[in-house]
């Protein structure tokens, strides 16, 4: 009605004037308290006032502190006057917060109001956002208060069903979002630990709180803990549609993993659902044709292609497809297979040529997420403490994202056919004649135009990128220039080095010559490995040691240099005809066979570096790991440190016989021990790095049988 503020203001004072009279007149006939919408009303004709220069800030604060005193108790609270708060200045809303205090202190409501009052209390100071600015002392007084509340008001839930939400229960989520503010202010792990306790315990007191799950399931993936992480994905029990919108959650983590089964499983189970709901939609597009239900007709058609151009779902099936790579790479026969059931590695070209005028879909529930990671490719806690007014939202601009997102699909989409080509490259380049084995010229050029378009995708012109990888690979530059995307640049290296094994005569023709050659490949492969391993802390304590970034490399660049030495190893070897010895190609061969047992020896030097620190992870004590994590929340004496709130969840263990809080409670609270919970995450790593390592020995024997085949 007043959303111009160019508004004539005779006109805007008659209608505030009538809008006033007839809220007022309202209130008369209902009553005070009985209905929010009059309350709203005044808020909102106030606030208009204040955009049109005839308000009072102080009348607003006024009516947002009378409406708290009759509705504040409503779930529904802090959302209806979030768009008030935003209109005060920072001054009035701390004296807003000290006036709410009062309130609460002078409410003779019963219990249960109380205790929505001061959950709503706590809410908007999570929405005003002046914790940032507090000091640490102060956020840990938050947290104990918070659990404290919680912990007095379980007996108020003692008579409801197990499947009914408890009173009190988001006070442990705003505590584990202040612990969580607390380790990235400080980097302590301590205050990450009590974060998980506290929902683990909220969890074992009632196991179907979804909000719960979701916290922990990011908390753990962070922590490097990915098998609990997933249990708790899982637990989430996603469904039907569902799984489009939510399995972004753990998508992700589970794709930059060493968890290939689990992941296999994840992305099965969403593409079946996908492919059976596309032949459901037919069928109930065809039955409401019959009925002449052209409304239902259209709705259908038009879901169908939106999830048929989901993001996700292109994204699902495309690195479904390259996990079956990955998880073949040790035998170049069944990594054969699968590249034949992709047409040969061709099914996904289209994807990569047309992606942009598909017009994505991307239908994620990003709400779902926590405050520290907001989207997919965002976690504010890898990252310095930035002293906000608010918990971070994503400010980037959507179409930046949208690119990055489809640059994405369209490099992943070139990766079966170039791991193809490179194979067969690699195979014509060992027997000396361009035409063996089906690859020819036309294979060559495709390989060509293939690494062209990556290296635009990666920014670069190819010539470009080619030079970037050499000087990289020479120490002229360091692997800082391959920015974010390290795995791709590496990808890149892996396949210019099979293009540039083509025969000599071939490479004149295209008139590009690359001083790129096993040893240089092998060369930035080494620093890769050996940068990253000695920059990846210890797991435990360090939450958010970057370990993904190590296991794609030994996953995917790594893996596919061994599918081509494999392919030359197979070449080089006797097909069951005695060869003519002595001829210029014999002695092509074994410059190439002694050039690729090189290979092998450095390849499997790199693997080895990385089994050795996994081994040097997974060989720690698990108790001495467990022991770490209980010190860092019951070791110090700090008044301010963490730990106060662990110290309130063990006294509520020790006194929950004296508390009212019914049979099923009083069971979970005394099942739940700190000590089983630090289990949990050294266990969880260890099975992580463990999976890892037997990937890293399954290629070092691989590499070892290779190197007792080649013909010197």
């Amino acid at each position: 009605m007043f959303s111009d503020t160019t508004y004539l203001p005779v006109q805007f004072d008659i209608c505030i004037s009538k809008a006033s009279d007839f809220v007022e007149n309202l209130m008369t006939e209902v009553g005070n308290d009985s209905i929010r919408g009059p309350g709203l009303a005044n808020l909102e004709i106030e606030r208009r006032k204040i955009m049109y220069g005839r308000g009072n800030a102080e009348k607003l604060m006024g009516d947002l502190v009378l409406y708290f005193s009759r509705f504040g108790h409503l779930a529904s609270f802090t959302a209806d006057v979030e768009v008030f708060l935003q209109i005060l200045p920072s001054d009035m809303k701390k004296q807003l917060l000290e006036k709410l205090v009062k309130c609460i202190d002078s409410s003779s409501t019963p219990s249960r109001n109380v205790l929505g009052q001061h959950i709503t209390f706590f809410k908007i100071r999570e929405l005003i956002g002046d914790q940032y600015s507090l000091p640490v002392e102060d956020l840990v007084g938050f947290a104990v208060q918070m659990t404290e509340m919680y912990c007095r008001n379980l007996p108020l839930s003692k008579d409801l069903d197990v499947q009914e939400s408890m009173y009190g229960e988001e006070l442990l989520s705003m505590t584990c979002n202040v612990l969580v503010q607390l380790f990235w202010r400080t980097k302590h792990v301590g205050y990450l630990l009590e974060a998980i306790t506290v929902l683990e315990l909220g969890l074992t007191v009632r196991r179907y709180v979804w909000q719960y799950k979701i916290l922990l399931l990011h908390l753990y993936s962070y922590w490097n803990a990915l098998p609990l992480a997933y249990e708790w994905y899982k637990l989430l029990d996603v469904k039907n549609i569902l799984l489009e919108t939510v399995s972004h959650l753990i998508f992700p983590q589970m794709l930059a993993s060493s968890l290939l089964v689990d992941t296999n499983d994840l992305l099965k189970g969403y593409l079946r659902f996908m492919d059976d709901h596309f032949r459901e939609s037919a069928d109930l597009t065809f039955l409401a044709y019959r009925h002449r239900n052209y409304s239902k007709v259209i709705e259908f058609v038009q879901f169908k292609e939106r999830l048929q151009r989901s993001n996700q779902y292109l994204t699902a099936k495309i690195e479904g497809s390259i996990l079956q790579l990955k998880r073949k790479a040790n035998s170049i026969e069944e990594a054969e297979s699968v590249l034949e059931s992709l047409n040969k590695g061709s099914d996904f070209l289209d994807i990569s040529s047309d992606i942009r005028s598909k017009k994505l879909t991307f239908n994620e529930d990003l709400k779902l997420r926590p405050w520290w990671t907001p989207s997919l490719d965002k976690n504010y806690l890898s990252g310095p403490y930035e002293d906000i007014s608010h918990y971070p939202k994503e400010t980037a601009d959507e179409a930046k994202q949208t690119e990055a997102k489809l640059t994405r699909l369209e490099k992943r989409s070139l990766l079966p056919r170039m791991i193809y080509l490179s194979i067969q490259c690699a195979s014509s380049s060992t027997k000396g004649n361009s035409n063996v084995n089906g690859f020819d010229s036309k294979d060559f050029s495709e390989l060509k135009s293939l690494l062209e378009s990556y290296s635009k995708f990666l920014g670069f012109p190819f010539l470009d990128a080619a030079e970037l990888v050499i000087s990289v690979s020479h120490g002229q530059k360091s692997l800082e220039e391959f920015s974010s995307n390290l795995i791709d640049w590496i990808n890149f290296a892996v396949f210019l080095n099979a293009w540039n094994l083509n025969p000599h005569e071939t490479n004149i023709s295209d008139r590009h010559t690359f001083p790129i050659n096993w040893q240089v490949l092998c060369r930035l492969l080494e620093k890769c490995i050996s940068e990253k391993v000695n920059s990846t802390k210890p797991l435990l304590s360090s939450p958010g040691a970057d370990l993904s970034i190590l296991i794609q490399l030994v996953t995917e660049p790594l893996s596919w240099l061994g599918l081509i030495i494999q392919s030359c190893v197979r070449s080089s070897l006797p097909s069951g005809k005695k060869k003519k010895k002595g001829g210029p190609s014999d002695q092509s061969n074994s410059q190439l066979s002694n050039t690729v047992k090189e290979s092998i020896t450095s390849l499997s030097s790199m693997i080895d570096i990385v089994a050795k620190w996994l081994k040097e992870q997974i060989d720690r004590p698990i108790d001495t790991d467990v022991d770490f994590l209980l010190t860092s929340v019951h070791g110090e004496e700090n008044d301010h440190g963490p730990g106060k709130v662990v110290k309130i969840l063990e006294t509520l263990v020790l006194s929950v016989d004296d508390l009212e809080v019914g049979d099923r409670v009083n069971r979970a609270i005394r099942s739940w021990k700190p000590v089983e919970v630090a289990r949990k995450i050294v266990t969880a790593q260890g099975t992580a790095l463990t999976e890892f390592f037997d990937i890293c020995e399954s290629k070092l024997k691989v590499l070892q049988a290779l190197k007792g085949q080649i013909q010197v």
